[in-house]
């Protein structure tokens, strides 16, 4: 996180378009807002967009405008984003979740500096600062499609990477005693955590980040008299929020791609407890593909052991030479 800042600290006062990238809950607004209170256009206006929460009939309108009567239920003449946001600085949260042929305009007008309502024949001039951000390493986003290279280009002039929580164990305790703060602060009141809280809290894997965080303390915080202790507090989570001591492994250099593969495939199902629909979702491949892999482990397996079926061993075999996947050698006897 002092990588984090010190980037912010360098940035905010150029005119650099900012890319931001990190998991949901990582406080990618609040990056945005800090990079834009640092900056010289502070005093103007800071305008923050959920692109995937926008519907896709009307993005157009909600950017850049419209004029009264354009499309049905266009009652008056509306100013969008960009013009709302002149002068100072336009945050574009979920940037991949813009529709394509929408991102084609937003490059225009990013380029131009200058927008045209829906209805109307004139441009707007605007004098703003794009801060983009984005929940999916836009490298894949724009394998799948779904991020158009030349907009990345565009967004991408300085990029800050926001780590999750889960990679910043020593940053749990202070933020919950943050949190924790401004709760009492509010409140009136004087809670703090128990040791052994703390610790607990130190150990969940947090997929929510920051955001789930907060939250956390605030429940735990309401449930709580004077002192906040295991009991109000989450345990892990088959589903995805796990402690962090069973998401971890280590494999020696050298190891067997297909090895690494096996192990991380089973780790994963161990970890979420035999769910394969999440297990498939966290390995970012098909239910299909997942039950094929276990499939091809379970005769690997059998086969050291000396009870699989012929007819089964030679399929896995001809999967091997093939490059099948999940196919690792074993000894034949």
């Amino acid at each position: 996180m002092s990588e984090v800042y010190e980037k912010i600290e360098r940035v905010a006062p150029t005119r650099a378009s900012v890319l931001l990238v990190g998991e949901s809950g990582t406080g990618k607004e609040l990056v945005a807002e800090a990079v834009h209170r640092l900056s010289r256009r502070s005093s103007a206006p800071f305008v923050a967009v959920n692109c995937g929460a926008i519907s896709p009939a009307l993005i157009e309108s909600e950017l850049f405008g419209h004029e009264k009567g354009s499309f049905t239920g266009a009652h008056r003449r509306r100013p969008g984003y960009f013009q709302r946001a002149n002068g100072g600085t336009l945050f574009l949260d979920e940037i991949t979740e813009m529709p394509p042929e929408m991102q084609v305009k937003l490059l225009r007008a990013l380029d131009t500096h200058a927008v045209r309502r829906v209805g109307s024949t004139d441009l707007d001039e605007v004098n703003i600062r794009v801060i983009s951000a984005s929940n999916q390493d836009p490298g894949v986003a724009m394998a799948k499609g779904v991020l158009r290279t030349d907009l990345f280009y565009r967004l991408n002039v300085f990029s800050i990477e926001l780590p999750p929580l889960r990679h910043r164990s020593g940053d749990i305790a202070l933020l919950a005693e943050h949190f924790l703060e401004q709760l009492n602060a509010r409140d009136g009141e004087t809670r703090r955590f128990t040791r052994r809280a703390m610790e607990h809290m130190e150990t969940l894997a947090w997929p929510g980040n920051v955001r789930e965080l907060r939250n956390v303390v605030e429940r735990a915080a309401i449930l709580s008299d004077e002192t906040i202790d295991l009991e109000v507090l989450p345990r892990p989570d088959p589903r995805g929020g796990v402690d962090r001591q069973r998401s971890l492994l280590q494999f020696r250099v050298g190891t067997a791609l297909s090895e690494v593969k096996r192990r991380l495939t089973l780790a994963t199902l161990d970890m979420l407890d035999g769910n394969k629909t999440r297990t498939a979702e966290m390995l970012g491949i098909s239910v299909k593909t997942l039950y094929n892999q276990l499939k091809v482990y379970e005769i690997q397996e059998a086969a050291l052991q000396g009870r699989a079926d012929p007819a089964e061993v030679d399929l896995v075999a001809g999967r091997m030479s093939a490059g099948g996947p999940g196919c690792r050698p074993w000894p034949r006897g």
